[in-house]
């Protein structure tokens, strides 16, 4: 809850920090395309936020107009003191039919990866961030056989075309997101997403029109590792020395009762996507919330009287480094925090949150595991998906009417840490 008094006069002193990190640790922020770019007119997500009924809260509209304004966006995040920036690139403009690739769209991107690197920050790419083209949801998106190899094509010609100007890429952004609606919600399809599932399919001609996030998971997900082994062949053929990773959604799972529960609920949130990453990725993305206490009924709530953020999670910023801790173990690859964060009004407890998941970072680089990274979700407060514009995570203050960027007091604290490049 938002305490009232302005976030300046709240915010604690940047405290000492006793680690220094090695010169390449990259610090900066994470931001996809449809949520910040505005107008993606060509994606699955434009029909389902403007077909009725809908899930959305409020159609996605001009976003923050990072589509035109990413030079601003990129130099203000160079001004804060980060090194890198991890955006999306969005499919759906990129290759808005099947089988024809927009040059001008990759001209596009190349233009905001250049800037990137004009203002000295390394470019973190994802190439699918939720979001697919009209054309491949409605013919069942990836529910449907060939998807992996079309998704593998769509890579591969990115990567003829960007891949220089790329640091690090990423295929899907939580590629297991299919799995962890289903943790959350349960294997029944709601009556609610059935019908906006149905007025997407009955405004595009669809027999099937379906999205990543509501797919079956039961039948997109072998479909979803196959197109990520598929798609990360096809970036290496085009450019060898690139790395690229694999980002899940790992939120950190305790259990309040039998210890066993965790590797229990564990295998439902990641499946296969373990041995998925141990052979075909670079390096592994942890993205973390928060926790999820568990026992044998399912997920339990928070307990009485733990804080709650604004998107109704618990405040528990020692989450990241638990699933750091896990990842290392399970995977075996150099990780990387490509997504932190909190939605809160309260800008200084949205700085408490970041010191405290720093604090985990740096225990875990003492105890010898390879952090790479630490990336916040997200620089501008941009469309949180089926919440709209009322959930608010970004370092960056956004006017929905004149877009004017306006940076609060936790922007400039993660900037200071980051210049100092100390934890």
């Amino acid at each position: 809850m938002a305490s009232g008094l302005p976030a300046t006069a709240l915010a604690a002193p940047t405290p000492a920090r006793s680690r220094a990190l090695p010169r390449d640790f990259l610090w900066g922020t994470a931001i996809s395309g449809h949520q910040s770019e505005g107008n993606n007119t060509n994606s699955d997500a434009w029909v389902r936020e403007n077909v009725r009924p809908t899930l959305f809260a409020e159609p996605s509209g001009d976003a923050c107009d990072s589509y035109h304004r990413y030079a601003e966006d990129i130099a203000l995040a160079a001004q804060l003191g980060f090194n890198c920036y991890r955006l999306g690139i969005e499919w759906s403009r990129i290759q808005p039919a099947p089988g024809f690739y927009s040059s001008a769209e990759l001209d596009h991107y190349a233009r905001v990866l250049e800037t990137c690197h004009a203002h000295g920050l390394k470019p973190v790419v994802t190439l699918n961030h939720f979001t697919v083209p009209i054309w491949f949801a409605a013919r069942g998106g990836f529910e449907v056989a060939d998807a992996p190899a079309l998704f593998a094509d769509y890579c591969g010609r990115v990567a003829s075309h960007l891949g220089g100007l790329m640091h690090l890429a990423t295929t899907f952004n939580e590629a297991n997101i299919t799995l962890l609606v289903r943790l959350l919600y349960g294997n029944t399809v709601s009556p609610a997403v059935r019908a906006a599932a149905d007025a997407a399919a009955r405004a595009t001609g669809s027999t099937h029109f379906s999205s990543l996030a509501f797919s079956d998971p039961e039948i997109s997900t072998p479909l979803l590792q196959q197109a990520h082994r598929l798609g990360y062949d096809a970036i290496k053929a085009a450019r060898p020395t690139l790395p690229v990773g694999l980002t899940l959604t790992t939120q950190d799972i305790q259990s309040v009762g039998d210890p066993a529960l965790v590797e229990a609920y564990r295998q439902q949130l990641y499946g296969d996507w373990v041995e998925v990453a141990r052979t075909h990725a670079d390096f592994f993305g942890v993205q973390t919330y928060t926790r999820f206490r568990v026992d044998a009924g399912g997920i339990v709530p928070p307990p009485a009287g733990a804080e709650m953020t604004d998107a109704g999670y618990e405040f528990y910023p020692q989450a990241l480094a638990n699933t750091i801790r896990w990842a290392h173990a399970a995977v075996g690859k150099p990780i990387y925090v490509t997504e932190n964060g909190i939605a809160t009004d309260d800008d200084a407890r949205r700085i408490a949150f970041i010191d405290q998941a720093l604090d985990g970072v740096r225990d875990c680089l003492e105890a010898g595991i390879p952090v790479h990274s630490y990336l916040y979700w997200s620089l501008l407060d941009n469309f949180e998906w089926t919440s709209g514009y009322d959930k608010h995570f970004g370092l960056v203050a956004v006017d929905r009417q004149t877009f004017k960027r306006t940076p609060k007091p936790s922007a400039h604290h993660l900037g200071a840490i980051a210049r100092a490049n100390r934890i």
